[in-house]
């Protein structure tokens, strides 16, 4: 007979604790409302480099790597970035036409070639994946798509330290464990980090998808006929930019759709409101951060919510969790909202 601890279940959360300016991030309470505050993760002002680094060192594990490329809305191109600089080595950053300029500058501060593409964040990233093929570029991409499957589970794996994080926080805190958590998606990465962890916890906790109206694929996928995989057929121009994505990210839609209990769709003008909101409590939010408080505002005021607000049991007391993805990405945005 003979023992041994696994040396792999904490390597995740070992490198990014290895990572230069490596800090747990905020948890913060807004009466029944937590908020996982990951405007300053790592200095780069939102979420994504959890998943971005941890992708690329599982590959680089692998193999040899020229160029490191990728598609973004902002956050996730600056994450692929950063880290790419870090290391030593090029990123390629395809981006859709509207993105702010603030957002492009910040890639370039990091080193990144960008390559605008006209039109939306989903022919950015057939771009991305066209242009890396032929020039034999490494793709980080947080979307799955056909024939590219297995690193965008990567990049889920690594958003698990956010979650991770909070429990903890709470633990120490004695803090009620959530029984909703708000998740923004835009492709649905983020959203299924969150599926797997709490119903690891198997306690009932509500998941809730939430997406502009305007670009809501994953809205179209789960009420299309067996819940497949649909495109959405909005203009994908809302202010919540980085969930400005027009096509789920195949890697994580199953268990998108077998995990989620709802998913609502809201206008910007809530989104403007968690932004306000969270600014009175000193939490700084860009417009997609503060999507996920967005949509439980939207849930718990909104009568055509009402339904769901029953269904669900909510009350007053109901213990909340957001994620506040990023902070002010687009300066003069924030400064439009907030003032």
């Amino acid at each position: 007979m003979r023992f041994y601890f696994n040396p792999y279940r904490e390597r995740r959360r070992a490198f990014h604790r290895s990572l230069e300016g490596y800090a747990v991030t905020p948890l913060v309470r807004l009466g029944p409302v937590y908020v996982k505050d990951e405007s300053q993760r790592l200095g780069l002002n939102a979420f994504k480099v959890l998943g971005g680094s941890w992708a690329m060192h599982r590959v680089l594990e692998q193999r040899a790597v020229n160029v490191f490329s990728c598609a973004t809305d902002g956050n996730h191109g600056r994450a692929v970035a950063a880290t790419a600089r870090r290391l030593g080595y090029q990123a390629v950053v395809f981006v859709p036409a509207n993105m702010v300029p603030a957002r492009i500058e910040n890639l370039r501060r990091e080193g990144a070639r960008v390559e605008v593409v006209e039109g939306t964040y989903d022919e950015a990233l057939r771009r991305c994946a066209a242009e890396s093929e032929a020039q034999g570029w490494q793709v980080i991409s947080d979307s799955g798509y056909g024939g590219y499957l297995e690193i965008p589970q990567w990049v889920v794996e690594g958003y698990a330290t956010i979650f991770e994080e909070c429990e903890e926080q709470m633990a120490e805190r004695g803090w009620a464990r959530p029984r909703v958590v708000m998740i923004q998606a835009g492709v649905g990465g983020l959203l299924c980090a969150a599926v797997r962890h709490f119903r690891a916890w198997g306690d009932g906790t509500q998941v809730v998808c939430v997406e502009p109206e305007d670009a809501d694929c994953l809205m179209a996928s789960i009420t299309s006929e067996g819940g497949r995989p649909r495109a959405s057929q909005g203009s994908q121009n809302s202010i919540m930019s980085g969930l400005n994505c027009g096509e789920v990210s195949l890697s994580a839609w199953e268990e998108n759709r077998d995990g989620v209990d709802l998913f609502l769709t809201i206008g910007d003008v809530w989104a403007e409101r968690a932004m306000r909101r969270l600014a009175a409590a000193g939490v700084v939010a860009g417009e997609s951060g503060a999507a996920g408080l967005a949509g439980w505002l939207a849930l718990w005021e909104a009568p055509e919510f009402a339904p769901a607000r029953e269904q669900m049991g909510l009350t007053e007391q109901t213990p909340v969790l957001v994620i506040n993805t990023e902070g002010a990405t687009d300066p003069e945005g924030y400064r439009r909202v907030v003032g």
